[in-house]
């Protein structure tokens, strides 16, 4: 079998379980969201995906029901909801995305999946992050975990996460696959364990 083959077979097996294991706390806060703010539970969005495949990621649904507007979403903003608050600090709402590697359209470690919006495949860059699964997680969502900070801050938040946020997690990207191994994945789900536990001991870079 293939290293590729083996690594997904392994995500595949991973996320089952995790999926099982994990599956009163899923429930709880299904429950907490229904309560809240009614259906829908989940949050689907267009992401792109390995080879520029364009899949649909799914989340526990963070923000008011309906709520549109930008894609950028920043610390304080309204359409987040009192459940949403708390499943977004501790990444909660990112769970569901554990059925998107049972789906074989994410890992569990790769580079975070975009909106079409902010894809431009024709760039060298983009070629490259596109050639691997997109994950759960990777060392940018790590050491950007406070990403919503920062856009709190700026004027222009589109023009700063195009111009500043993305560019600086595209060049993380592309660093872990030049070194991606098992080990290394290890360490990345280690880190994004402890930083969704422990929060406040993370800084942004």
């Amino acid at each position: 079998m293939k290293f590729s083959a083996a690594r997904q077979a392994l995500d595949v097996f991973l996320s089952l379980l995790a999926l099982v294991v994990l599956s009163p706390l899923l429930m709880v806060i299904g429950i907490a969201i229904l309560c809240e703010t009614g259906r829908p539970v989940f949050f689907r969005q267009n992401r792109v995906g390995k080879d520029g495949k364009v899949f649909q990621l799914v989340k526990f649904r963070s923000m008011k029901a309906g709520a549109s507007g930008s894609s950028i979403t920043a610390r304080g903003d309204s359409r987040i909801t009192g459940a949403g608050k708390i499943l977004r600090k501790f990444k909660l709402d990112e769970l569901p995305q554990f059925w998107n590697v049972v789906r074989g359209d994410m890992s569990i470690v790769g580079p975070r999946p975009e909106v079409p919006e902010f894809v431009d495949a024709s760039k060298p860059i983009w070629r490259s992050v596109l050639s691997v699964r997109p994950g759960i997680t990777d060392p940018a969502s790590v050491a950007y975990r406070n990403e919503e900070e920062l856009l709190a801050k700026a004027t222009d938040r589109v023009r700063y996460y195009e111009e500043t946020l993305l560019p600086a997690k595209l060049a993380m990207n592309i660093a872990y696959i030049e070194k991606r191994s098992l080990w290394e994945d290890v360490k990345v789900i280690a880190r994004t364990a402890k930083c969704a536990i422990f929060p406040s001991e993370f800084d942004v870079i």
